[in-house]
């Protein structure tokens, strides 16, 4: 049996690849004022709400919103309902990337799929063709028999199975 191969045989055109880095880079200029590199120790110190902690700011939010009369004078509310407003924009925008990097690693994986396989073919030809007279083959059998080690793990060629 002749092992899966071309799992993805989609391809973006050099054409659809620029346009994908000049919307990237569009949108690491339109969120340039509000990148900002956080050091672990203040990572640490700011990054302390939890799910639960969202939910307070959320309930207190839903206050400030429904019955005005109960917030505290003392809180910047114009403040607060802007970053609770940024937050939430930056949430959506978080996981709209995050899905996009999710389907371009899963088309990745398929394509790294392909290559391991062909490759694969290539080296089995190779393998049998150093075994002849036609020049060439044994060279490049020898230099790629080093990624198949006996007892090396993942490198190792997958078995056949029977």
């Amino acid at each position: 049996m002749m092992g899966l191969t071309n799992l993805n045989s989609t391809h973006l055109s050099s054409a659809k690849i620029t346009a994908a880095q000049d919307a990237i880079t569009a949108l690491e200029s339109a969120l340039a004022e509000i990148t900002i590199n956080l050091s672990p120790d203040d990572r640490k110190r700011y990054g302390s709400i939890n799910e639960q902690n969202k939910l307070f700011v959320n309930k207190v939010h839903d206050y400030n919103q429904s019955q005005p009369g109960l917030s505290s004078p003392e809180v910047n509310w114009d403040e607060f309902n802007k970053d609770h407003s940024s937050r939430n924009n930056m949430e959506m925008l978080i996981s709209r990337l995050e899905s996009i990097i999710t389907r371009l690693n899963n088309a990745k994986t398929l394509h790294d799929f392909d290559n391991y396989q062909s490759a694969l073919m290539d080296y089995s030809y190779t393998a049998y063709k150093a075994g002849t007279t036609v020049p060439g083959f044994e060279n490049k059998y020898k230099d790629l028999k080093q990624f198949f080690v006996k007892n090396t793990g993942p490198t190792d060629p997958p078995e056949e199975k029977k």
